[in-house]
């Protein structure tokens, strides 16, 4: 009988509260700097917000400590970091819109979606025991997905905000775009299936010109998603999520496969579906002309529809430099939507190219820590979830840089935890709810018993080479 003993394995529970105290100084040192640039002094209720933010943290914390004792301890100090100096910045906007007379009080309503979050989060902790189990329900998500894409059609409760109809009515002044929640369902549909269909994905079909090409049967789930994220395009008139619901499906089938053929594949319908729209819809066609000819007197002064705001933005983040200007010491109330949209580039303004990259590699470490959790993991299906969750926060985040920076043409997706917004800043919190569960699960050590019993093998054994010889093997 042989006793297997084992080292205990750390929690990283106190590396993740001692990251946890740095996020927490960093976004109130950004709250002080703010007052003292605009208001020439410490904020007054600098007590009060301090402790709200600090017991959220800490109450998070400790419910992840309780729940998910083995999970990833960088992913929150991550989100928390993320979503604070976003609403530092928002409540920076906040001081100059006052004062300008425009509506302003955004930050406490930023504050009060960031506890809801948080709440989601810990409940997904609660609730949610065991990442597996979103499995079983594989086709409800499904359904939930299309009920979720079909809300903001719904009359009376559809609501069309700067020429996209994704919103949907919320009392009087509240409005929410139930397409983040779908985003999360479509994850949890495509893991689900591409863990059953991935090897006549990966095996079937034939080689041309060195790319493993797909039946013509086992195409049917790309088209099948690349015609919803054409029927968002062209129904919601939204690229943004278009974009983003189409890329992280051929990430995942390309994760599940591992057939560089998908990728190209999805690019080139795709890249078709684009090339028709910008021929067809103006209102696309419009956006393309302000990627490729946003410095042109007649293209900038267009209203509406024009590049006034995106060049407003990169001249923004020009005058940021290197350093910034520094918290509460820029122009970036000038830019439209500065808050919500633009926030990249009035956080470009005030922290320079030094905080931006900063902030990047925030998000690049939080998108290497999801990639992390799928590779730990034990299950197909957790490795493809966890992947699919990281990269729709990196492609996210890809579509909305890209934009600002006219890197590709602007959509009206907003930067994932920062900017001003309800719904995404609630999903996202959602996904790292998700993201801390199966992390748990990847991290935490496999039961063994105490004892296991060893039996001897014997020394020789006989195998039967051919009918005519034997071999003799020596196994000790």
């Amino acid at each position: 009988m042989a006793t297997v003993t084992r080292e205990p394995v750390r929690t990283g529970r106190g590396a993740e509260l001692v990251l946890l105290v740095f996020a927490v100084a960093l976004v109130l040192f950004a709250y002080v700097q703010v007052g003292l640039a605009l208001e020439g002094s410490v904020p007054v209720n600098i007590i009060r917000n301090a402790a709200i933010f600090t017991s959220l943290a800490v109450i998070v914390h400790l419910l992840v400590r309780w729940q998910a004792p083995y999970a990833d301890p960088v992913i929150l100090p991550v989100a928390v970091a993320l979503t604070g100096i976003g609403l530092v910045m928002i409540h920076r906007l906040d001081l100059t819109y006052e004062v300008l007379g425009r509506p302003s009080g955004n930050a406490p309503r930023q504050l009060m979606w960031m506890l809801l979050g948080m709440a989601l989060a810990t409940a997904v902790l609660f609730f949610l025991k065991d990442h597996r189990i979103l499995r079983r329900y594989t086709y409800l998500f499904l359904i939930a997905s299309i009920v979720l894409l079909l809300l903001p059609l719904v009359p009376g409760l559809g609501r069309t905000i700067n020429g996209s109809r994704i919103w949907i009515g919320i009392g009087e002044s509240l409005s929410f775009q139930p397409g983040e929640l779908a985003k999360i369902t479509l994850a949890i549909f495509f893991a689900g299936y591409l863990v059953d269909a991935r090897d006549n994905l990966a095996l079937a079909g034939k080689k041309i010109l060195g790319l493993q090409l797909p039946r013509f049967r086992d195409m049917a789930p790309i088209m099948l998603a690349w015609a919803a994220a054409v029927g968002v395009l062209v129904i919601q008139r939204d690229l943004g999520t278009s974009l983003l619901y189409f890329g992280f499906f051929v990430a995942m089938l390309y994760v599940a496969t591992e057939r560089t053929s998908w990728i190209v594949i999805g690019i080139g319908l795709f890249g078709v579906a684009a090339f028709v729209a910008a021929q067809v819809f103006p209102h696309f066609s419009a956006r393309v002309d302000v990627w490729l000819h946003a410095l042109e007197p007649e293209i900038y002064n267009r209203n509406p529809g024009g590049s006034g705001q995106v060049v407003q933005g990169l001249f923004g983040m020009a005058s940021g430099g290197l350093m910034g200007t520094g918290w509460g010491e820029g122009y970036p109330h000038l830019v439209p939507y500065a808050n919500s949209d633009f926030i990249y580039s009035s956080l470009g303004e005030e922290l320079g190219l030094t905080g931006i990259l900063a902030i990047l590699s925030l998000y690049l470490v939080l998108t290497q820590r999801g990639i992390r959790t799928g590779i730990g993991v034990r299950d197909g299906f957790g490795k493809l979830l966890s992947a699919g969750l990281a990269f729709v926060i990196a492609f996210q985040c890809f579509v909305v840089i890209g934009g600002i920076t006219r890197l590709i043409p602007l959509t009206g997706l907003t930067l994932p935890f920062m900017a001003q917004g309800g719904s995404s800043l609630v999903s996202n919190w959602i996904i790292v709810g998700i993201l801390l569960r199966i992390s748990n699960e990847a991290r935490e050590p496999a039961p063994i018993t105490a004892s296991i019993p060893v039996v001897e093998a014997p020394s020789f054994i006989q195998i039967n080479a051919d009918r005519n010889a034997t071999e003799v093997v020596d196994l000790r």
